[in-house]
């Protein structure tokens, strides 16, 4: 089967969970036994996340290649059986590398290199060869539309469907309708702008997945649908969950799966979720509970540590368990002591991290895990830290 593609793009605001959403598509198209992958375009100039703070951008998500990249990814590979590599990860600053390195080899032969076609071009390359022996490649355009570093990626995946099909490529806008308490009312207007926006520079979107509190009504989809120019059949409600891995069932109780199948011309056979429906589950309605604390350095964000919470509710979900997570700045606990913070915990997990600062909060940590028989997990820096500790006090 040739290749089709589905590309994923987000308006109104950021944090809308364009990853999650591009994820779940994968997940629910693998689920009715296509092959799919999934790519993540970034528009920012660095050439990797490698070096980008944790407090900014969240974790750096590691695959198996040992490339550093998109956190995104991570959520890939929970959601699919398709293994993420250096190819599923692309930045503007590794786009402008390899056009100026081309043009200092001399491959562009004296030509004027621009935006638009070299750019564009080597976007659309990349595309092309990371979606190579896939069914469906799902790519998640990062930012939001409106954007200016967003500009040539967005020109690159229009030029890329009308070279290959709207049979064969097909556009997802994830926006956001938000419910205004006091005036009682679901408004449409952010998700209008959104839409104009990006019909103003050439797409116009195949499906609306609006995010929201609660099912929009079909009232508010054929508003949506007249003011978005899109049919009422594929504007979709991306509901808000507690638990992330409802989404794709969510997904699939709107119909989206099955748009994206007609769209495309796809034939599939009936889809199965038994597994997502029984994750759900357990992670709903688990048997007992533990609490795990996480001494860390940048526990203001979560984010950071995104794959290594991720990790601790599946050990949760395969015993039939809920992973209560408390996060400790380890900063606060030299400045402050220990106080109450790891009263009650279960378990008291030590992550990595990078340079003395709260390095000896943790320790401290370490300590009374130690010392009041605290089943304790240490991790790079963590494990590091617990023979620190071990050596300077016993």
């Amino acid at each position: 089967m040739k290749t089709k593609f589905i590309f994923v793009t987000g308006g109104v605001l950021s944090s809308l969970g364009k990853g999650l959403a591009a994820a779940s598509i994968a997940a629910l198209l693998e689920c009715r036994g296509l092959r799919v992958t999934n790519q993540k375009l970034d528009p920012y100039i660095n050439v990797d996340p490698g070096t980008l703070s944790p407090f900014q951008h969240g974790e750096v998500f590691v695959t198996d290649d040992g490339a550093e990249t998109d956190l995104d990814l991570g959520h890939y590979e929970r959601f699919t059986s398709t293994r993420m590599g250096k190819c599923n990860n692309l930045t503007s600053g590794q786009v402008y590398f390899s056009v100026i390195s081309k043009e200092r080899r001399g491959d562009y032969l004296g030509k004027t290199v621009q935006v638009i076609p070299h750019v564009t071009d080597e976007i659309k390359d990349y595309i092309r060869g990371c979606a190579d022996g896939f069914d469906v490649a799902i790519i998640e355009v990062g930012g939001t539309v409106g954007d200016i570093e967003s500009l040539p990626f967005l020109e690159a995946i229009r030029q890329f469907r009308n070279e290959a099909g709207k049979e064969n490529a097909i556009f997802i806008h994830l926006t956001w309708v938000p419910y205004i308490k006091t005036a009682g009312e679901v408004k449409t207007k952010p998700t209008q702008h959104s839409v104009k926006a990006l019909r103003e520079i050439g797409i116009q979107p195949d499906i609306l997945l609006c995010r929201t509190e609660d099912f929009l009504s079909e009232e508010i989809k054929a508003k949506i649908a007249l003011f978005c120019n899109v049919e009422v059949a594929a504007v979709f409600t991306a509901k808000d969950v507690s638990c992330v891995y409802e989404v794709p069932l969510v997904f699939h109780k709107e119909g989206v799966d099955e748009k994206i199948v007609d769209l495309l011309n796809i034939w599939t056979g009936r889809p199965h979720f038994e597994a997502w429906e029984e994750v759900v589950h357990k992670v709903k309605k688990p048997s007992h509970e533990v609490r795990i604390a996480i001494v860390g350095k940048y526990v203001n964000l979560s984010d950071s540590y995104k794959s290594l919470n991720e990790a601790l509710v599946h050990g949760g979900i395969a015993n039939d368990c809920r992973v209560n997570l408390r996060f400790v700045d380890s900063e606060k606990i030299e400045k402050e002591g220990l106080g109450h913070n790891l009263d009650g915990a279960d378990g008291i997990l030590v992550p990595g991290g990078f340079g003395q600062r709260g390095i000896e909060g943790m320790i401290t940590a370490i300590r009374y895990a130690r010392e009041n028989r605290i089943p304790y997990f240490g991790i790079c820096l963590g494990m590091q830290l617990a023979v620190v500790e071990f050596a300077r006090h016993i």
